[in-house]
């Protein structure tokens, strides 16, 4: 995910991205901690895009 894309959402749709993203990695690490978690990567690509959407909230907000 790229962070122009996420600039391009409402408030609303970044809420909810956000918490389908700490759903995903909530998933992730059961996956990792049972052993069924074919590529490792995936959990450090759903935390940068946490902190992509979290910062472009935080920009939404101080604009206003």
């Amino acid at each position: 995910m790229k962070a122009n894309e996420v600039r391009k959402m409402s408030a609303a749709e970044l809420e909810a991205k956000l918490k389908d993203l700490k759903k995903d990695l909530f998933t992730l690490r059961m996956q990792h901690a049972t052993n069924q978690l074919d590529n490792p990567v995936k959990i450090s690509l759903v935390k940068k895009d946490i902190a992509r959407v979290q910062t472009i909230i935080r920009e939404k907000e101080l604009e206003q």
